[in-house]
């Protein structure tokens, strides 16, 4: 099963939410797709969720042009 490194891009303060740029997440992933597209991205919702508290899809940053999706294996 691949594993994704999704890393915030660009800082952004929305619905009370503050993502920081740098902040990252790693998902174990069953598809060798973007997890972002995935299942609507829930596995990197519960990721910032779980390390950080935070609802990423609440602040409006489930999405490729706030997040940086790398494979790592």
């Amino acid at each position: 099963m691949p594993l994704f490194r999704i890393t915030v891009q660009s800082s952004k303060h929305s619905n009370g939410i503050k993502i920081e740029k740098g902040m990252s997440v790693e998902v174990v992933s069953s598809s060798f797709s973007n997890p972002v597209h995935t299942n609507g991205g829930q596995a990197v919702i519960d990721a910032f969720m779980r390390i950080y508290g935070i609802d990423i899809k609440k602040a409006g940053a489930l999405s490729t042009v706030y997040l940086k999706v790398e494979r790592i294996r």
